[in-house]
């Protein structure tokens, strides 16, 4: 598990965790069944607090992207591809509903919108 915390993103450090978690599971990188380390032991290693990893762990499972054991700790849920694939594009949408709307207060059309996308990707 590879993760980077940016203590100048606008984004919560637990959001954050969240996201990264979330791609690594979502791509294949965290296999199901993937013990995910102790939320005390991921605080200390990543120097944040309990509460925001924990944060982070309760979201991951809300989403259904984990599950707990109690008194074994957090596993990578167990997902088909196509359960994979939904809750990617899930995630997916609810953020480009938050860019678009960004863009679109900006006044920008679709076409501008995807003229800059094309020149970005």
């Amino acid at each position: 598990m590879d993760i980077a915390i940016s203590n100048t993103s606008d984004k919560p450090i637990y959001q954050q965790l969240f996201e990264q978690i979330s791609v690594q599971i979502l791509k294949g990188e965290l296999e199901n069944g993937y013990s995910l380390p102790p939320i005390r032991h991921a605080a200390i290693e990543l120097r944040v607090s309990i509460i925001t990893v924990k944060k982070a762990w309760e979201e991951l499972e809300r989403h259904g992207l984990i599950y707990t054991v109690t008194g074994k700790g957090c596993f990578v849920a167990n997902l088909t591809s196509k359960e994979i694939l939904q809750k990617r594009n899930e995630m997916l949408l609810k953020q480009m509903v938050i860019d678009i709307s960004y863009y679109k207060s900006f006044g920008l059309t679709l076409d501008e919108v995807y003229e800059l996308l094309k020149e970005i990707y």
